[in-house]
């Protein structure tokens, strides 16, 4: 390949991927009229991303300051300083936080993207000077999904555990509310339903089962691809990129496979990857993720997400950095379900607890579950393979007022009407404790000294082993009905449960090293020409460290935003257009 001129197809930009990041890089070029293409190698778009809370962490955000929201640049940047440590990126980590609050504001003014602050949803590490009890994190609005006509079977669906009774949109802070048990939930989940109930002709009539307003990770997804479709971006599925053409030192194309057949695909200006990590691709694991590891365990969509550019990346001499580590999250293996499901709130309801094999508690069952997952791995090596996986322990009064994986409350899903292949496999049930560790194969006499030890620590409201419920990021998703502590309650009263929790992920963490352009670097620290990366597919702004929800999608739609603006050679983005970014090939 001699020039640009001899491509089979041309655009100023191609970027790789359609997460949040991608799209809203592929939004920012087009906006300032380039021509852009955005490949995805699945059949559906949003990747990750559609199947996420959705939310973004930013810091300094203009949602909180209309509320009166405390929060500075010199807050934030000690926060991250604090929870990063010795291995911070200063240069990217400033930029960050200068431009994070640009990107949305930005977005929010020339796209279809809305969001609202969670203001009672605080920074992951309370304890940390520079934390915030809330206000940093911003949620996605319901987006009305029918205006992506043809292009909604397109969208890859919403995970089923982040909506109401597995098909009804909600917003993280109607979640949050009806989770918490806080003042008139009832009434909301009623209207919700109601809601849903309504709008059946709706689905009669398109023959979609999903819910018409779109919630979380989908809204932001679908709000994206109408605003890509509104400045006639082109989109293709079911095309992955191979290789990447580099010319006298710049990349200026990729090698991709579309519909089985192979195409090269010029981009003038640069290529963008935003493909996600590589947690589907079952060597690359072995290769670099601590051990024991099971692609089986991800949440991330089977088949996607298989680190296909940080190869071709690596084979232009890509530094990389992190790679052994990932956005861990403990899972639950479902049977029928393609991937598997992530939990994250229903651990800090009061009533349950977290053990190994020796029936010992090892962490607090409420902290982040990047930390939950770390807890697993240092307690798997120390117990030689008895926490992975652990194990959910609850009893009857805990399952008739709470959720846990797809297990509804049972006073909505008693066990009655439960999957059968569900039993002895998703959830295992017993009269008595000792007849449910022999079951599932733990230490009967340590789960009965750990369940006699958290019953006192429910009567007097103090954890005195792991603090669970002693901060504000515990008591978020408390009930907040239950006292002393709303995260502490008995385990008591039989039947008794249990249900395995794998070392799972909701992505890889480590990547490509870039700068604070997003621009990929080689290993003596320049960057190659033409070539950005973003999300997971590029090493995590935020180094091992996971500061609060949505510190992931922050980072890869922020820095999206500044690749394309990079490209784009603009300084600031007042100077970018509405107008324009037609994005069709030539």
């Amino acid at each position: 390949m001699s020039s640009y001129s001899e491509f089979e197809v041309k655009y100023d930009v191609v970027v790789v991927g359609s997460g949040a990041g991608a799209m809203t890089a592929a939004v920012t070029a087009a906006a300032n009229r380039l021509r852009v293409l955005v490949i995805e190698k699945t059949g559906e778009y949003g990747g990750t991303s559609a199947l996420s809370g959705g939310g973004i962490w930013i810091p300094c955000n203009h949602h909180f300051k209309a509320i009166g929201g405390d929060d500075s640049p010199e807050k934030a940047w000690t926060y991250l300083n604090n929870a990063i440590g010795n291995d911070i990126d200063e240069t990217r980590v400033r930029t960050y936080i200068d431009k994070a609050p640009e990107m949305i504001e930005w977005l929010e003014n020339n796209s279809r993207v809305r969001y609202a602050v969670a203001d009672k949803y605080p920074d992951y590490y309370p304890h940390l000077e520079g934390s915030l009890a809330g206000g940093r994190t911003l949620d996605p609005e319901l987006f009305d999904s029918s205006v992506l006509g043809d292009e909604l079977p397109k969208l890859r669906k919403g995970a089923s555990g982040n909506m109401l009774m597995g098909k009804i949109s909600w917003t993280a802070r109607q979640a949050h509310k009806a989770m918490s048990k806080s003042r008139g939930w009832r009434l909301m989940v009623l209207w919700l339903m109601l809601r849903y109930k309504l709008d059946a002709l709706w689905r009669k009539r398109t023959g979609e089962d999903r819910d018409r307003r779109t919630a979380l990770g989908n809204s932001l997804v679908a709000s994206l691809r109408a605003s890509l479709i509104d400045r006639g971006v082109d989109m293709w599925l079911n095309t992955g990129c191979l290789e990447l053409i580099e010319e006298n030192g710049r990349v200026t194309g990729v090698v991709a496979i579309r519909e089985g057949k192979r195409i090269v695909i010029g981009a003038k200006r640069g290529v963008i990857l935003g493909a996600g990590g590589f947690e589907q691709n079952p060597l690359l694991r072995e290769k670099y993720l601590p051990g024991p590891t099971n692609v089986a365990w991800s949440a991330t969509p089977s088949g996607a997400n298989t680190g296909a550019t940080l190869e071709a990346a690596q084979q232009l001499g890509a530094a990389t950095e992190m790679l052994d580590k990932a956005w861990w999250a403990p899972t639950l293996l479902i049977p029928g379900e393609d991937k598997a499901r992530g939990v994250f709130a229903e651990r800090a309801f009061p009533g349950a607890i977290v053990v190994n094999g020796q029936g010992k508690r090892f962490v607090n069952e409420a902290a982040p579950y990047l930390e939950f997952v770390d807890a697993m791995y240092a307690d798997n090596e120390q117990t030689c393979g008895q926490s992975i996986p652990c194990w959910a322990i609850f009893d009857s009064k805990f399952r008739f007022n709470y959720a846990m994986g797809p297990l509804m409350p049972g006073q909505i899903m008693p066990d009655s009407r439960l999957s059968k292949e569900w039993l002895n496999s998703v959830y295992f049930r017993a009269d008595t404790l000792e007849e449910l560790a022999g079951q599932i194969g733990i230490d009967g006499a340590g789960l009965a000294q750990t369940v006699e030890r958290m019953n006192r620590y429910a009567a007097t409201g103090t954890d005195e082993d792991f603090g669970r419920g002693g901060n504000v990021f515990d008591r978020y998703y408390g009930d907040s009905n239950v006292t002393p502590n709303p995260c502490l309650a008995p385990v008591a009263k039989g039947p008794f449960y249990a249900m395995p929790m794998q070392a799972g992920d909701i992505g890889t963490k480590g990547g490509l090293k870039t700068d604070e352009h997003a621009r990929v670097l080689l290993e003596n620290g320049e960057a190659i020409s033409g070539l950005y990366a973003i999300g997971n597919t590029s090493a995590s702004v935020m180094g091992a460290t996971y500061p609060g929800a949505g510190a992931t999608l922050g980072p890869a739609m922020t820095f999206g935003y500044l690749a394309a603006l990079d490209i784009a050679g603009a300084v600031h983005h007042s100077e970018l257009r509405m107008d324009g970014g037609q994005g069709q090939g030539v």
